[in-house]
């Protein structure tokens, strides 16, 4: 999917602008625009129709939210939830200038899950979507910057973006923008960088903390933010740190009445803290590596989803699953085959671990549970190792636990 968004080879992005600099890619030099994941029609039907809630929905006017009561209401008899979107609130903060903004369309609007889905393999981190529907002439949020990375694609109407310097580079979830008002705005008046209207099919990439704002033209403006929230070495040392908490050298207390409201004070303890980091660091890298990988895929998997199930479509491909029907590995699932026991002290069981379970098979079922996650289709009658029979219970079962589909 990355290349529908950029204007180059993905080498060349990855080594020339991925978190360096913006991006700006029009239609002409795209495979082709994107209608296919979002349109007016759509707009309409997600809020008209599809019973959306609050926090999917929110509304903003000239850089400061709408009060949700002014665009939700109960869902009436048989769907009372109170902060269901009401069209006709939308419709009257709409005209007055409000922007629409769709969040976390990649949750529940088909085009758009498929969409980042593929994002997320491309890019290798995590991936969200909303979408900003803005009134002709209007802007929905002040100069401002984002703490992840964001593909623009513009997918009707005409918005003018100026993007300049960032005040704070490379900004952590938990350094906003509002730390940096003063700075922004002074910013904002500088000339920008990047000054251009983006029209239908074009895109425009942004890593984070670059200055930006954007006013609709004369017509409504529909764009997607396609958002990625990237590893950092942030993350790779904070998963460190937490590794050590095992070392009984940095658990232990400093002395009595520290009282530390003085740097100075604290400076001898804070150097021989500094020296036993490095030093376990220097013993135990190997160790801390896998660890913080450890942790590092943990958060990963936390913050990704696998292409979804159908529950029902699932149970009938069980039941008439035979010897020839093929089936493949889920996409967007991640798992690994172990023996039982995290010592190989159970050679009698194999283990394949999921993100939220794990389900043991018989020993023998080894080769077939690695042919199954190479991700090629694959059938009772080919498993390696096991006749169609033996075949058949093991991918009935993986059917059941939600780790093949069918095809």
């Amino acid at each position: 999917m990355l290349e529908r968004c950029v204007a180059c080879g993905r080498d060349d992005f990855a080594a020339e602008v991925w978190g360096q600099r913006p991006l700006l890619s029009p239609a002409a030099q795209l495979p082709r625009d994107f209608s296919d994941l979002l349109s007016p029609q759509m707009v309409d039907e997600i809020i008209a129709e599809r019973g959306v809630r609050t926090p999917f929905v929110r509304m903003a006017r000239e850089g400061t939210l709408v009060d949700r009561a002014c665009f939700t209401r109960a869902g009436g008899f048989g769907a009372q939830m109170p902060d269901q979107i009401d069209p006709d609130g939308v419709l009257t903060q709409f005209a007055a200038g409000a922007t629409i903004v769709l969040q976390g369309l990649h949750r529940f609007w088909p085009p758009i899950i498929d969409f980042v889905r593929g994002m997320t393999s491309d890019v290798g981190h995590p991936v969200q979507t909303n979408a900003y529907i803005t009134p002709p002439a209007n802007r929905g949020f002040d100069p401002h910057y984002d703490v992840h990375d964001v593909f623009v694609l513009q997918v009707s109407g005409s918005k003018r973006w100026r993007v300049h310097e960032p005040v704070h580079r490379h900004p952590l979830p938990d350094q906003p923008w509002t730390d940096h008002r003063k700075a922004i705005a002074a910013r904002a008046s500088d000339e920008p960088v990047i000054d251009a209207v983006l029209q239908p099919g074009d895109c425009l990439y942004l890593p984070r903390g670059w200055v930006h704002s954007a006013e609709a033209q004369g017509d409504t403006s529909i764009h997607l933010t396609v958002g990625v929230a990237p590893f950092t070495g942030h993350d790779v040392a904070t998963a460190m740190i937490e590794a050590l908490a095992s070392e009984e050298e940095l658990r232990a207390s400093l002395p009595l009445g520290l009282a530390p409201v003085d740097a100075a004070a604290t400076q001898d303890y804070t150097r021989e803290v500094l020296d036993v980091l490095a030093r376990l660091i220097a013993e135990k890298q190997e160790h801390l590596s896998d660890l913080a990988g450890d942790a590092l895929a943990t958060q990963y998997l936390d913050l990704t989803r696998p292409a979804p199930v159908r529950p029902l479509a699932t149970l009938d491909a069980v039941a008439s699953l035979d010897a020839d029907t093929p089936l493949r590995w889920r996409d967007g699932l991640h798992g690994r085959v172990d023996y039982d026991g995290s010592d190989g002290s159970n050679p009698d069981t194999v283990v394949l671990k999921l993100p939220t379970k794990s389900i043991s098979f018989p020993a023998v079922c080894e080769p077939a549970l690695h042919a199954v996650l190479e991700g090629a289709p694959v059938s009772a009658g080919s498993l390696p190792g096991l006749d169609a029979d033996d075949g058949l219970v093991v991918l009935r079962r993986l059917l059941r636990e939600a780790v093949l589909v069918a095809l």
